[in-house]
């Protein structure tokens, strides 16, 4: 098997493992907190339920 074959192997039993634990389509994200940029003070999601529309967005502006 090529190397390249590996890894695109691997990448998928890696997937499949992990995307039994990934939030559907239409789900309820879970609750979490994070602090705003000053760093003091915490920001739960469910703080905005029922006020405004949030987006979630994973990734890197760098």
């Amino acid at each position: 098997m090529t190397s390249t074959r590996q890894n695109l192997k691997q990448i998928h039993v890696w997937q499949k493992q992990h995307d039994a634990l990934a939030p559907k389509p239409g789900a309820v994200a879970p609750d979490f907190e994070l602090y705003d940029v000053t760093g003091e003070n915490p920001i739960r999601l469910s703080d905005f339920i029922g006020q405004k529309p949030v987006a979630l967005v994973f990734g890197s502006f760098t």
